[in-house]
């Protein structure tokens, strides 16, 4: 009797075993959680740099690749350390201590996750990247941008989705005020200014540490801000 031919299996990527795991957390956490909440805008970026990488869009797949893992991995290691009783950096705690503040709009809670990521984790994530790679930002600088785009283009969906409707002007009004002071592209320009910076400052661990730490700092107060609570 023939022997069955084996089925090919597909190859899993670690871009592939992020969204796994952000797949599991969307699944688990209650939908009304500003975790959550950010998590499933996090999900459909990573879903779409993974069908792109796919399709062949990154000019260099691996550093794309790279890039985006290193990315989410700062992300999943924020909350494993909220989930283990451990602080997470001062850019995610705003969004961990009120993930379940009943004045706090699931926009809110989008855009604080949005810039704890791209304001604190994407400058971590290049420099890590360029160690991994052995290379220089600026040798990323077209994975960084094209990564990027996509972040603002979703940035505007998320913006259309979660904002409140004409029926709740007298909420919307004070959310357009608090929100109109962020944006997502300052924050990605910082985010190159501060990779850079980091990347200079390799060689001096004392200065880079503190540069580090006020850059968490500077962040976890806008996202403070995001997160003010509004009347309902």
């Amino acid at each position: 009797m023939a022997t069955p031919l084996a089925r090919p299996t597909a190859r899993i990527t670690p871009v592939d075993a992020v969204v796994a795991r952000m797949r599991a957390l969307d699944a688990a956490l209650p939908a009304r959680d500003g975790v959550a909440v950010f998590n499933r805008v996090y999900l459909t970026v990573t879903e779409e740099v993974g069908r792109r990488l796919t399709s062949g869009a990154f000019p260099d797949p691996r550093a794309a690749s790279t890039l985006d893992v290193r990315f989410a991995e700062r992300y999943l290691a924020a909350v494993d350390a909220a989930d283990e009783d451990r602080r997470p950096p001062a850019c995610w705690r705003p969004l961990f201590q009120l993930r379940r503040h009943p004045g706090v709009r699931p926009l809110q809670f989008a855009l604080s996750g949005v810039n704890a990521h791209i304001g604190h984790d994407l400058a971590l994530a290049l420099v890590d990247t360029c160690r991994a790679l052995g290379c220089e930002p600026a040798d990323l600088e077209d994975e960084f941008d094209r990564v990027g785009e996509l972040l603002v283009a979703l940035e505007e969906r998320v913006r259309e989705d979660l904002m409140p409707g004409p029926d709740l002007l007298q909420l919307a009004d004070p959310l357009t005020h608090l929100l109109g002071s962020w944006s997502l592209e300052r924050a990605r320009d910082a985010a190159w200014a501060a990779a850079r910076a980091l990347w200079a400052l390799r060689h001096c661990t004392g200065i880079a540490e503190e540069f580090t730490e006020r850059l968490d700092a500077a962040v976890g107060f806008a996202g403070r801000m995001l997160l003010t609570p509004l009347p309902g």
